[in-house]
C-alpha cells in the first residue's frame, strides 16, 4: 500500500493519533462540519445518524457511533436518485434540492428511513426504504405525496403516522404503501409571534406521552431560533409547548433543530445544529434533563456545553472525512459524488491505486461537470490535496481540486493545445429558481502558472476559526490554494484567504473539497488521481 501524504507544518495542533481514545472529552460542535438535518435513534449500544446531502450522490448517509464522539459512515439508503434528468445535470440540476431532513426509525427488526425531496410534482413525493442492516442494501417500499421535513412514527398500538409541516398529521397504512386517506389532522396552531415555520419534525414516545420537537424561526423582541417541543397524552392532541433551547453558542447565533436521544443507561442527550457559516451546518451534542416532563436541552443554564463527557472510553477514533490512497477495489463511503456519477467513466481498477477520471460529456464549467467527487471540509481547520498524473489529458480538458460550493476557488489544470496550465480561480454560478439550470457562470483567474511537468500535487487549507469582535462572530471561512512540483517545496497561488461561504438560495450546503475532470472540446481524455491527502486540526 502506498504510503499516505503527511503535511508538515502545516497547522500546529493536528490529531494524528488513530488509536484508542480514553477519557478525552466530547468537543462542541461533535461533528464540526456539514451534517444539517440530523435524526439519530439507538439499537442496541449503537448510535445511527441519518442527514441531509440533497443533490450528492450516494444520498441519505448512514452514520454509526458507540459513543457519541467517534462517528463513521456506514452506508447511504440509494445510490442515486432517477425520477428526473436534473438528477443526471441534464435539462437542469438539483443543487440544494434532491434529498432534505430525513427521518429514521427501528421497528420490529428493520430499520426504516422517510424523506421527501424539496421539489415539485412528482419529483417531490416521499420515498420510505427499509433495511434490516444499516450498512447494506435499502428496499424502497413506497412512494407517496410530499411531507415536508417529516417524522416517521410507529406507536405501540401498531399504528403509523408521519408528522410534517408545521404540526400536521396523517396516519398510514400498515405496510407503508400510503397514506389512510381522511386522516389528516392539524394538531396544533403555531403562536402569533412565530411567523416563521415550525419544522424539523421529530417524533418520539417516553414515559406515555408523546413529544414533538420543532424548530422555531421566531421575529419578536427578546426571542430568537429556538427549539420548541409540543406534549401530548393523545397522538391527535390537545397538544402543549414549552421552549426547551434558545442558546447561542462558540460565537455563532442560535441553534436549533434536531433530536434526542437516550443511552442504555438511560441517559438522555440533544443533538442539534448550528448554522456556522461557511463550514456549513454543525451538529452538537448536550444533555437532555427531564424536568416536569419536558426534555429540557442544555446544561443547568439552559446553555450548549462547550464540552461533554465521554459516553464510554477506549472506542477507536473514526471519522466522516478520510484521507484515501485509492486502493481498495470501492470508493470509500466518505466520498460523494455531485449528481449522479457516470459509472462507465471513472475507475479504480484500470490504474491499481489510482481514481481515474475519464472526461465523458462536453460542458463549460465546472458547475456542469460529471463525476466530480467531493468530501466535507471540517473545522476548526483542516488541510486536504491531490497527487495527479495529468498525462492522458486531452486540449480543452479541465481538472484539479476546488473549495467548491456555489461560490468556488478552484485550482485547476487545463491543456490549452500542448501545453499544461494551473489556474487559481475564483467561481460563481447563478441557477434559475425553478430547474435549477445554470444560467450564468462567472469564472476569474487570478493567477495562473505554466507546468513544464505531468505531475502536479494540489492542496487547499480551510480555517473555519470563529472571527473575532461582535456578539456572533461567525466564521473566518479562509481558503488558501497551494501547488507543488515534488511533494515536498509549496507555492501559494491565487486570492489569499478567499472567503468561503454558505448560500441557502442555491448550493444550501457547507464548503466540499471537490475533485474533478470535465472536457470543454472533446471527450477521452482522463487524469489519474494518485492520493487523497488529509489533515484536521484540533478542536
Amino acid at each position: 500500500m502506498k504510503k499516505i501524504f503527511v503535511l508538515l507544518a502545516v497547522f500546529s495542533a493536528m490529531s494524528l493519533s488513530a488509536v484508542a481514545q480514553g477519557n478525552e472529552p466530547i468537543k462542541n460542535p461533535m461533528l464540526w462540519a456539514d451534517v444539517p438535518d440530523p435524526d439519530v435513534i439507538r439499537v442496541g449500544d449503537s448510535f445511527y445518524l441519518v442527514s441531509t446531502t440533497m443533490h450528492l450522490m450516494p444520498g441519505a448517509p448512514i452514520m454509526r457511533s458507540k459513543d457519541l464522539k467517534n462517528w463513521e459512515t456506514i452506508g447511504y439508503v440509494y445510490p442515486r436518485l432517477t425520477d428526473s434528468p436534473k438528477y443526471d445535470m441534464q435539462e437542469g440540476t438539483v443543487y440544494g434540492r434532491g434529498q432534505w431532513a430525513t427521518s429514521l426509525k427501528y421497528h420490529n427488526g428493520k430499520f426504516y428511513v422517510l424523506f421527501a425531496p424539496n421539489e415539485t410534482s412528482a419529483m417531490g413525493d416521499t420515498y420510505i426504504y427499509s433495511a434490516t442492516d444499516p450498512a447494506g442494501e435499502w428496499t424502497l417500499v413506497s412512494r407517496m405525496r410530499h411531507f415536508h421535513d417529516c417524522s416517521l412514527f410507529f406507536d405501540d398500538d401498531g399504528r403509523v403516522y408521519v408528522v410534517y409541516g408545521t404540526g400536521e398529521l396523517m396516519e398510514l397504512k400498515p405496510d407503508l404503501s400510503d397514506v389512510i386517506e381522511g386522516t389528516h389532522q392539524k394538531i396544533f396552531e403555531r403562536e402569533a409571534d412565530e411567523t416563521g415555520l415550525l419544522e424539523g419534525s421529530r417524533v418520539i414516545k417516553h414515559n406515555g406521552k408523546y413529544y414533538l420537537l420543532m424548530i422555531s424561526h421566531v421575529y419578536a423582541p427578546g426571542k430568537h431560533r429556538r427549539e420548541v417541543c409540543y406534549r401530548a397524552d393523545d397522538i391527535h392532541g390537545p397538544y402543549e409547548k414549552n421552549v426547551i433551547l434558545q442558546s447561542e453558542f462558540g460565537g455563532f447565533s442560535y441553534e436549533a433543530q434536531g433530536t434526542i436521544v437516550d443511552t442504555q443507561d438511560g441517559d438522555w442527550y440533544g443533538i442539534i445544529f448550528q448554522d456556522r457559516g461557511g463550514v456549513g451546518r454543525v451538529l452538537t451534542l448536550m444533555p437532555c434533563r427531564w424536568i416536569d416532563g419536558w426534555p429540557m436541552l442544555g446544561d443547568e443554564y439552559g446553555k450548549v456545553p462547550d464540552v461533554m463527557r465521554p459516553l464510554k472510553s477506549g472506542e477507536p477514533e473514526k471519522h466522516i472525512v478520510n484521507a484515501d490512497d485509492f486502493s481498495q477495489p470501492k470508493l470509500g463511503l466518505h466520498w460523494q459524488w455531485n449528481h449522479n456519477p457516470i459509472d462507465k467513466a471513472w475507475s479504480l481498477s484500470e490504474r491499481p491505486g489510482f481514481l481515474r477520471l475519464k472526461t465523458n460529456r462536453v460542458v463549460n464549467s465546472l458547475y456542469l461537470a460529471p463525476n466530480t467527487l467531493t468530501q466535507r471540509m471540517e473545522g476548526p481547520t483542516c488541510s486536504g490535496g491531490i497527487v495527479m498524473d495529468l498525462s492522458h489529458m486531452k486540449d480543452g480538458d479541465c481538472a484539479g481540486l476546488a473549495a467548491f460550493n456555489s461560490d468556488t476557488g478552484a485550482l485547476t489544470v487545463k491543456k490549452k493545445g500542448k501545453k499544461l496550465v494551473l489556474e487559481m480561480s475564483e467561481q460563481k454560478v447563478e441557477l434559475s429558481d425553478r430547474d435549477k439550470q445554470v444560467t450564468k457562470v462567472e469564472d476569474k483567474t487570478i493567477e495562473s502558472v505554466e507546468l513544464k511537468q505531468s505531475k502536479i500535487w494540489l492542496r487547499v487549507d480551510a480555517d473555519f476559526h470563529p472571527t473575532k469582535g461582535g456578539r456572533f462572530m461567525g466564521g473566518k471561512d479562509a481558503a488558501n490554494f497551494y501547488y507543488s512540483l515534488d511533494g515536498k517545496q509549496w507555492t501559494k497561488i491565487g486570492t489569499p484567504d478567499y472567503r468561503m461561504g454558505f448560500d441557502w438560495r442555491r448550493f444550501f450546503m457547507g464548503q466540499k473539497f471537490a475533485i474533478f475532470c470535465y472536457a470543454t472540446k472533446k471527450a477521452g481524455g482522463y487524469v489519474d488521481v494518485d492520493e487523497f491527502f488529509y489533515e484536521r486540526g484540533e478542536k
